[in-house]
């Protein structure tokens, strides 16, 4: 079956998740984090499925590449931001969050580095 959108790739769909679990669980952490690490882990997560969607929609591949690049940066940026909120005790440790981002790790990975 061909893709006809990038909501139709499961990297997006599954990225597009973890974003929504990051929301819920940075809705709870304490109001002197609303505009520090609340806010930068949702950046990075919304950078994660938009920089996927922007990348497929530039239809030209070493610009697909770049983007996909760019979301697997902001992945690695958002498990960091998601490891100090566990240390800082903002949040518990959430086997939805570690698998997606894990998942998603996972495929970005594959797709930036083809088996030849």
């Amino acid at each position: 079956m061909k893709t006809k959108s990038f909501k139709d790739l499961i990297v997006w769909q599954k990225a597009y998740k973890l974003v929504l679990e990051t929301y819920k669980t940075t809705k709870d952490f304490p109001k002197s984090e609303i505009y520090g690490l609340s806010q930068q882990m949702r950046i990075a997560a919304i950078s994660v499925p938009s920089n996927i969607a922007e990348g497929y929609g530039r239809n030209h591949k070493p610009e697909y590449r770049q983007f996909l690049s760019i979301a697997y940066g902001s992945l690695a940026e958002l498990e960091t931001q998601y490891l100090l909120a566990i240390d800082l005790k903002y949040t518990k440790n959430s086997k939805t969050i570690e698998n997606l981002l894990k998942e998603v790790g996972s495929m970005l990975y594959r797709m930036l580095n083809p088996i030849r």
